[in-house]
């Protein structure tokens, strides 16, 4: 049997996390919501209208996935883009009546949630909160990719080596 890699562990687990947190939201009555809207959402509400380059940065994600997301949200009627009044290049993206009306739900679970995760926390040997911060700054320090060439410059007999040496 084959075991699998840690990036499958962690993708199936996020999955798994992220499936249930659409649970607890359908449980509130969101079932045509999807849980990636919930930072864009209280970004809004919290900053009022904004460009979609400060949606990314806010949320820690590339422009394109914010574009992407405030896209769906606006087929869905949860955002509208508008023409910027300064500039008619910029877009600024808000809040609409629809998700208005569904921000109370949509805290309630991010509370929830929050304590859930802080639950979890303090159930495992290392709080998992604290290991993302600190893989994120690890692999900021120095990329995945690096790494494993390294790693495999060490193998004695590397097949990455040696398939590396061939496509150059």
């Amino acid at each position: 049997m084959i075991t699998p890699g840690l990036g499958t562990r962690l993708r199936v687990l996020l999955e798994s996390m992220d499936a249930d947190v659409g649970l607890a939201l359908s449980d509130l009555g969101l079932s045509d919501y999807r849980t990636r809207y919930s930072g864009v959402v209280r970004l809004l509400d919290q900053h009022g209208p904004s460009a979609i380059r400060d949606i990314a940065d806010a949320l820690g994600v590339t422009h394109s996935a914010a574009s992407q997301t405030v896209a769906e949200m606006e087929r869905r009627g949860l955002l509208e883009v508008r023409t910027g009044s300064g500039d008619a290049r910029q877009r600024l993206v808000r809040l609409t009546a629809k998700s208005r009306r569904l921000l109370p739900a949509i805290n309630a679970e991010w509370e929830a949630t929050e304590a859930a995760s802080a639950a979890l926390d303090a159930e495992l040997p290392y709080p998992l909160s604290s290991l993302i911060d600190e893989l994120a700054s690890a692999l900021e320090r120095r990329r995945f990719r690096d790494r494993i060439a390294d790693a495999a410059a060490e193998l004695p007999e590397s097949e990455y080596r040696a398939t590396l040496m061939r496509t150059r």
